[in-house]
């Protein structure tokens, strides 16, 4: 016999390390499934993206599905796809603009 939801529920909720397992998987998922809409949302394919990146299809969906992505992957994905990526730290107290590697001088 299937056993019900609440159960197996119950089971997860019982066991930290179970229920942070589970709870980092769906955080992995939301991400994924964030990053796939702000491309929809602007209206590319994978493979439009792709083109822009000089990389393969598979190679952009597999981006999309990363748990664990680079900063330096994100903010190509996001300038391909016409944007610019900022990262803050938030504090109760303060907000933080966190700056990458800054471009090099120009020459003189």
């Amino acid at each position: 016999m299937a056993k019900s939801f609440r159960k197996l529920s119950e089971a997860i909720d019982a066991d930290p390390e179970r229920r942070g397992r589970v709870d980092e998987y769906k955080r992995a998922i939301y991400d994924i499934l964030e990053l796939a809409k702000l491309r929809e949302g602007r209206r590319v394919t994978q493979t439009q993206l792709a083109a822009t990146l000089e990389v393969t299809q598979a190679n952009v969906s597999r981006i999309e599905h990363e748990d664990d992505i680079y900063l330096s992957t994100l903010s190509g994905y996001v300038q391909a796809l016409g944007g610019k990526l900022e990262v803050r730290a938030v504090f109760p107290d303060q907000t933080i603009r966190i700056v990458g590697k800054r471009p090099a001088k120009a020459p003189s």
